[in-house]
């Protein structure tokens, strides 16, 4: 009779394991922004909830790609995560990009590495030894700097004369 009989509202629940991921990420200092073709409303409830510093909502898979330019423009070192058909074009524009082994097929040929599962924590994981490598790069850098600074010219230099005992 032209009037509301009722609506169907739908929602994908967040995982519990989302929120610890991202925990996670800030701990150690990283600037969480979610890029999303979903509408406005719903993309900052999410954000909200999962305490996201920064929403884009309503783009398209260009759009994502821009934003993660912008970032960059900004200085900044984007890790992108993404699964869907329309973050391959962002994917490929991160610094670092992963997808998940259940992704779509051209998210995982535009990232850089695949892991296991649908979970979030992997990206947190691949974090941490990416820190710890570039630790260990240093380090072995710094070792190599201190080493020719001491044992080339020790091997450059002239032989001293040596003293025979009879």
């Amino acid at each position: 009779g032209g009037k509301l009989a009722g609506y169907v509202a739908i929602a994908d629940p967040i995982k519990a394991t989302t929120a610890r991921a991202l925990q996670a990420l800030k701990a150690v200092g990283v600037r969480v922004v979610m890029l999303t073709g979903d509408g406005k409303t719903t993309a900052e409830a999410v954000g909200r909830e999962l305490g996201i510093d920064e929403v884009v909502a309503e783009v398209f898979p260009q759009d994502k790609a821009a934003v993660v330019k912008r970032l960059q423009a900004e200085g900044r070192i984007v890790a992108m995560a993404g699964d869907g058909v329309n973050d391959a074009p962002a994917l490929a524009a991160g610094h670092a990009s992963l997808s998940p082994s259940t992704a779509a097929d051209i998210s995982q040929t535009a990232a850089d590495a695949v892991f296991q599962g649908d979970r979030l924590a992997p990206v947190v994981e691949a974090l941490h030894v990416a820190r710890a490598a570039r630790r260990r790069a240093l380090e072995n850098f710094a070792i190599a700097v201190g080493y020719n600074v001491v044992f080339v010219p020790m091997a450059e230099a002239p032989p001293t004369t040596a003293i025979e005992i009879m």
